[in-house]
Formats: structure tokens, C-alpha cells, sequence
């Protein structure tokens, strides 16, 4: 493997550096072969007793220089001035086969300096469910952070009762966030800022420089992001400017789900008491955090405020414009269009309000228009019916058949998504000794387009098996 650190070779006080800590008896949950084959990695290696010590934190491999890093945030609205990783470790920058620096992260590696009095560990719950789901994210299109593995670390971790420990190797382009801006701004630490700026745009936007090129990028990344998450029926549950990602990928897997009956105003984590951060505020919620990194990034803009807010305010006023060109073009290929029509984006809202008003499953429905099943997922069949007949005559001004708009839907509208219930039946599996619950959802999320219709892994929940409040993972 080929190791580079160049975030611990940045000012100290940008980060603390420690080690793992080690762990009483590490077992495999799993490896990601096809990632550790990207990274230059050995899968058989990992799997070794050798292996399993770095990925668990009892050794360091080789050429590692383990950090936390220092962030803030705005939670929920609130500003804390100090977060940090309290619970994960940053071993160094993995280079790639495709020479791209790839952070391997353990996240439960046991307390740092930014733990504010917890234990720094992780239970197998979380595990499995960032491993499970961001994994499926990256098979579905969505940028996003990636599971390398996980491990058990042979001792119990203390939350509502004892629960078995684990830890998840996490890979990323970086781990650099829009509170890690806000960190430095609020200490009035330009050099700290600048030397951020460059690391992200080296590391994200090559070609891209400066405060203001940053801004732009991070701006035009958040957009397609969140459309995409918007397109999959996704509710990432914490979009605290501390898990908002100036790359634009996916990271920090809590209490996120995806809907199963549509509903707009659909909230799942148990802390989101006011629906801050429901599905359909996602997008008010990203531009927010886009304005926050703004304000972080104003000093290096223009020396002058004024200017400086004038030309930042420019950029992300943006974001509306570039978020519904990216939502519209998500939708409409979800309908199998191939071209705009001014009527499109409403004959969309026509068919979420009736999927809302009839609680019609998200997946099930566009999927259903690939297959032609979309009309029973509709408790009432009327209302389908009538809307049916707009896209029909909506395709045919187009001069696409059914059959074609049916095989391009097929290819952006997932037939398997990691569904609540099955992430808690995994989960639950797990805890009792059984892992192949987890493993059979593992291997079916990795062609979540090819599914065949009457794989069980593709059918909503029946009653008793719905999850309706998903929880921060700890």
C-alpha cells in the first residue's frame, strides 16, 4: 500500500494527533474486496490476523501518521465552537490505483482530545448501517464516503445497555467539512483557512482555486447532490454544517433512511423534533450551509467586507437556479423523457402530490412505471390512471414509445434500496450471531437496478414491520 498524510503535514492545531486504541478480541464482519482492490489494498491481506489488527486499531500500518481533526458546526441551527472527531481516527491518505489520495478512516477507534466525555467507540448497529448504506449510495450513482470494512472489537459498549462494539473503516475523498471553514473563521485563522482551500480544491475540484472557485464548486456539488438524494426518496437526518461535506459527497450516516410511502414532510430521526431537516427542506437546508461556508471563506475573498459578502451573496444565489436544473433533470428521467417541456416539472408534482395523498411507496412507484406496475401501488387505481394519461401523451409529443421510456426508467429508478426495516432486521441478526442477513443485503445492494421482480428484498414493509424513527448512530 502507498501511503500519504498530507493533512497531518498541515499546522498542528488543525488537528491532535493519536492513536486507535486497542481493542480486547477484533473479528471480521466484512471486507469490501472491489474497494480494497481500488485502493491497492490485499483483501486477502485485510482478512489476515495481521489485516484485522489495523482494521480494529491494534496496529498501525505501515507509513500511517493517525490524527483527529479539528471542526465546529451549526447542530439543528446551534452553534458549537468545537466539535472534532470524538470518535474516529484518520490513519493517513491511501493512494488509489487511479493516483486519486483516498482518506482511510476508523470511525469507533476510541476516544481523542474533541470526545467532550464520550467513550469514542461505535456499536455494531451504526456499523452495519453506514456500511450497508453508503455502500448502496455508491451503487445507486450518489457521492458519497465508502465502507472498506468492519470489524467487532470483542467488547461491550455501553449506551442504553451493553451492546457489542465495533468499528468501520471509512474511505473518502477527505473528511474536510464546511465546519472545519467554520472552525478557522471563528479563531480568525486566515492561514489555517487558505491552507484549507487549497487542500480542498487539490483534493476535490482540480483545476479550481481560491475562495471564490471553492465556493462556486462546493455550490454546483451541494445542488447535485441533494437532487440526487431528493430522486432516491433519501433523508439524511443530520445535515448539521459539521456532516456537510465541501465536496459534495455524502458523509456522517446517522439516523438517515429512505422513505418507503412517499410523503414530502417525512422525517426519521428520533432528535429532529421540529423537522429541520425533512425530506422536502433538504434542499433550503444544503444552500443554508452553503451560505454558512461563504461566511467562513469572506476574508479570503476580498480584504474588503463589503465586496467580499457582495460577491459571495452572487455565488450562492446560484444554487437555487443550478438545484431545480438538477432536480428537473432527475425527475424526467424518472418519467423516461428525453427532452423539456415547460409543463414538465408540474406533470411531476402531480404525480408526488397523488403518491403522498395515497401513500403510494416511493421506489415501488417510479419503478413500477419501468415495469409497468406503477398503478398498484395507489389505493386508489382512478388516480393513477388519470395522471397516466397526461404522461402517456406527455411521451408521445416527445415521439418516445412506452417500451423505450420504460428501459431508460429502468436504469435511474433503483428496484432495491436499503429499506429501514431490512437495515433493522440486519441489524438485529447481528447482535444475535447471524450475519447473513447482512450479507445477503450487502450483495443484493450492489445491483440495485437488476433485481428480479419477485425478489423479497424489493417489497415495502407490511405494517408491523414499519420503522418509523431512525437514531443517531453512537
Amino acid at each position: 500500500m502507498q501511503f500519504d498524510n498530507s493533512y497531518a503535514r498541515l499546522p498542528d492545531r488543525m488537528y491532535a494527533r493519536v492513536a486507535p486504541t486497542p481493542v480486547a478480541e477484533p473479528g471480521l464482519i466484512a471486507v469490501n474486496a472491489p474497494l480494497a482492490r481500488e485502493l491497492g489494498l490485499d483483501p486477502e491481506w485485510l482478512q489476515s490476523p495481521e489485516g484485522l489488527a489495523v482494521l480494529a486499531g491494534n496496529a498501525l500500518p505501515e507509513g500511517a501518521d493517525p490524527i483527529a481533526q479539528a471542526y465546529a458546526g451549526q447542530q439543528f441551527g446551534n452553534w458549537v465552537p468545537q466539535l472534532g472527531d470524538g470518535r474516529a481516527v484518520l490513519l493517513g491518505e491511501l493512494i488509489a490505483r487511479d493516483g486519486s489520495h483516498q482518506d482511510w478512516q476508523l470511525k469507533g477507534a476510541g476516544r481523542t482530545p474533541f470526545s467532550r466525555g464520550g467513550d469514542g467507540r461505535a456499536w455494531m448497529g451504526p456499523v452495519i448501517r453506514e456500511y450497508l448504506i453508503s455502500e448502496a449510495m455508491h451503487a445507486l450513482g450518489v457521492p458519497t464516503t465508502r465502507a472498506l470494512a468492519a470489524v467487532t472489537t470483542g467488547e461491550p459498549v455501553w449506551r442504553e445497555g451493553a451492546l457489542p462494539g465495533a468499528i468501520l473503516s471509512r474511505i473518502a475523498p477527505s473528511h474536510i467539512r464546511v465546519g472545519t471553514f467554520q472552525y478557522f473563521s471563528a479563531r480568525e485563522d486566515l492561514e489555517a483557512l487558505r491552507l484549507l482551500t487549497d487542500l480542498a480544491c487539490a483534493r476535490h475540484y482540480p483545476g479550481v482555486s481560491g475562495a471564490e472557485g471553492l465556493l462556486e464548486a462546493a455550490t454546483r456539488a451541494q445542488a447535485e447532490l441533494i437532487a440526487q438524494w431528493m430522486g432516491l426518496g433519501f433523508i439524511h437526518g443530520v445535515m448539521n454544517t459539521d456532516n456537510a461535506h465541501v465536496g459534495g459527497i455524502t458523509i456522517d450516516y446517522g439516523p438517515c433512511a429512505y422513505m418507503d410511502s412517499y410523503h414530502p414532510d417525512k422525517v426519521f430521526s428520533s432528535i429532529d423534533r421540529n423537522g429541520r431537516y425533512a425530506y422536502s427542506n433538504q434542499p433550503q437546508i444544503a444552500v443554508w450551509n452553503i451560505a454558512q461556508l461563504a461566511s467562513a471563506l469572506l476574508p479570503l475573498i476580498d480584504p474588503d467586507e463589503a465586496k467580499a459578502v457582495e460577491r459571495a451573496t452572487a455565488i450562492v444565489h446560484r444554487y437555487a437556479d443550478l438545484y431545480q436544473a438538477a432536480w428537473g433533470r432527475r425527475f424526467r428521467a424518472k418519467l423516461g423523457l428525453l427532452t423539456e417541456e415547460e409543463g414538465d416539472i408540474a406533470l411531476i408534482h402531480r404525480l408526488l402530490d397523488r403518491m403522498a395523498k395515497l401513500n403510494a411507496d416511493f421506489t415501488r412507484t417510479f419503478r413500477g412505471l419501468a415495469e409497468g406496475t406503477a398503478r398498484d401501488e395507489f389505493i386508489e387505481r382512478e388516480a393513477f390512471d388519470t395522471w397516466e394519461a397526461e404522461w402517456l401523451a406527455r411521451l408521445a409529443r416527445e415521439g418516445s414509445t412506452v417500451e423505450d421510456a420504460r428501459a431508460r426508467i429502468a436504469t435511474v429508478s433503483p428496484a432495491i434500496i436499503p429499506r429501514n426495516h431490512r437495515i433493522e432486521g440486519a441489524i438485529a441478526s447481528a447482535v444475535a450471531g447471524d450475519m447473513a442477513p447482512f450479507h445477503r443485503l450487502e450483495a443484493a445492494l450492489k445491483t440495485p437496478f437488476t433485481a428480479a421482480p419477485d425478489d423479497p428484498l424489493r417489497h415495502a414493509p407490511v405494517q408491523n414491520e414499519i420503522v418509523r424513527q431512525t437514531f443517531c448512530g453512537t
